[in-house]
């Protein structure tokens, strides 16, 4: 069973690589307990450190990480990463949850209209969807 639920691809993240610093731009695919992937133009050896940056979350996410996989899929790469400090692995559930919130709001901006806070935004999403999030220990439905 799945202990992540799919993000939306236009949540942008910051990667730098350790060893040569080369900073890159990349959009989040999925967080899960422990991990998480994300999107790369180019492909990132197993093993390669990196530190992960999420710069639209207050206080901003960074974190150190280990790529423990690389996927050809659709024109780029898919990389998958263990996040290394065991605490971050408990604090990207918040941060999973303020991705979906500003997807959402986002989203209502595109479709409907509407001008959302980061608390409209949150509460609105909590109300519609807090129910499908699975809490630490769960497992997600398939």
């Amino acid at each position: 069973m799945r202990k992540y639920i799919r993000h939306p691809s236009d949540i942008p993240i910051e990667v730098d690589q350790v060893e040569t610093h080369e900073h890159l731009t990349e959009s989040l695919v999925n967080v899960s307990l422990g991990g998480l992937s994300f999107h790369s133009s180019e492909p990132l050896n197993i093993g390669k450190l990196l530190k992960i940056k999420i710069p639209f979350v207050e206080p901003e996410f960074e974190t150190s990480a280990k790529v423990v996989w690389c996927e050809y899929s659709e024109n780029n790469f898919e990389i998958g990463v263990e996040l290394l400090d065991k605490e971050d692995a408990y604090r990207t559930r918040m941060v999973e949850q303020v991705c979906h919130i500003e997807h959402y709001k986002r989203e209502v901006q595109a479709i409907e209209g509407r001008q959302l806070s980061g608390a409209e935004a949150a509460t609105e999403w909590i109300q519609k969807f807090g129910h499908e999030f699975p809490r630490i220990g769960e497992e997600e439905p398939v």
